[in-house]
């Protein structure tokens, strides 16, 4: 880690109460407030999601910290240990997210010392990052297609984040790729050839709401197989995609969602969600009094001119293959025609691998263009000494309440 030559005033504290998770949650609105393309989250989403109902926490811990330069905050940051995580990739990794940050190398550095130092305290030897908590919610951090306004569910941060990042030893791990298709788009050959050849033994259903548990469970089931061999991937428990459900009953209608059926055996599916982003800018952050009829209004209206797919699968076994092509194709076909009749003109398709050349493929097949990129980072971080106990280590290496001089 470099110098730090910041003065007295900028101190980094840990988040511990409601005071100080409130500056953790308020902090964007001030660096953003000139940001033409960022969308303010909704504060009580964000309450809940820092909360110890986020299922998530029933297998991670975490730590979160403010950098502050007298009174006025300047900069946030969390760490986070996943055991699932670990168990599924069997290395001690830990995480860093929600990084915010003036464009500042001082503040950056003060904040990741405060994340590095309590991950090695928790034996971690690498943190990859940002993850808002996991790579299963928000994750990445935006490295091209600054101009545009993000999709829903997808992060959005200052072209200068990744210098910081870089100048503290973080290094490209793996990238994200955010696809745009007109929903219009005219179909290739090669994939009507796949569709008309299986298209006769597959059939396509949207979602059986009467019997909501279990269509989720059936789709947690098919993503976590499908994913399963992708990088950095982590199950969603049984509590994750239950709260996740909880959006898709609220905003996704049932025809917008697609289950492809193969030999009697669900095996792929797809999910799309409305582009809500346009309302929740108007909103600030506040969902009430009128901030929830707006979101509802506004699914009714039809004026919603965009969408996004958040989930997608096909179960592993058949990818690479011919049939696995065809389910790709065939779910995005059915999903596209209710989504024109309900007056969406673009589908954002986020998040691909860099390196799922498959489903590349597809998508730029069927005319998509890739319009932002996400990355992760990762860096490799020395173990904290035998026999030194966290408190010891926090205060000799310069710790989450420690000032930066």
């Amino acid at each position: 880690m470099g110098a730090l030559s910041a003065s007295p005033e900028l101190r980094v504290l840990p988040v511990n109460g409601w005071r100080q998770r409130r500056a953790f949650i308020r902090l964007p609105w001030r660096l953003y407030a000139k940001d033409p393309v960022w969308v303010p989250p909704l504060k009580l989403e964000r309450r809940l999601h820092l909360s110890s109902v986020n299922p998530y926490f029933a297998h991670a811990r975490w730590q979160a910290w403010v950098a502050w330069r007298g009174a006025q905050p300047v900069g946030r940051i969390s760490a986070q240990v996943d055991e699932l995580h670990r168990r599924q990739h069997a290395e001690r990794s830990g995480h860093f997210g929600f990084f915010e940050s003036e464009d500042d190398p001082r503040i950056a550095a003060a904040l990741l010392v405060a994340a590095e130092d309590w991950l090695r305290c928790q034996q971690v030897d690498c943190i990859t990052g940002p993850f808002n908590f996991s790579i299963n919610q928000e994750c990445g951090l935006l490295v091209d297609g600054f101009d545009t306004m993000p999709a829903l569910m997808m992060p959005h941060n200052p072209p200068w984040y990744a210098a910081l990042l870089e100048g503290e030893g973080y290094r490209a791990a793996k990238d994200l790729y955010a696809y745009r298709l007109n929903t219009d788009f005219e179909t290739p050959r090669v994939m009507a050839s796949l569709a008309r050849k299986y298209g006769g033994s597959v059939t396509l259903r949207p979602l059986n709401r009467s019997r909501f548990k279990d269509e989720m469970e059936l789709l947690r089931d098919i993503f976590n197989d499908a994913w399963s061999h992708n990088w950095g991937f982590v199950p969603f428990t049984r509590e994750e995609f239950a709260e996740l459900g909880t959006i898709l009953r609220l905003f996704v209608p049932d025809e917008l969602v697609c289950v492809a059926v193969y030999q009697r055996r669900p095996v792929a599916f797809i999910v799309v969600l409305p582009e809500l982003n346009d309302v929740l800018k108007s909103l600030n952050g506040n969902l009430f009094p009128l901030g929830a009829l707006r979101l509802l209004r506004a699914l009714k209206s039809g004026d919603l001119k965009a969408c996004r797919v958040p989930l997608m699968g096909v179960r592993r076994e058949l990818q690479n293959t011919s049939l696995g092509v065809a389910l790709a194709f065939l779910i995005i076909d059915a999903v596209r025609r209710p989504a024109v009749a309900r007056g969406f003109k673009e589908v954002d398709m986020s998040w691909i691998l860099e390196d799922n050349i498959g489903m590349r493929s597809i998508l730029e097949r069927i005319g998509s263009r890739h319009y932002k990129t996400y990355r992760i980072y990762r860096k490799q971080l020395p173990r904290m000494p035998a026999g030194v106990g966290a408190q010891q280590y926090r205060a000799g290496a310069g710790g989450a309440d420690a000032v930066a001089n």
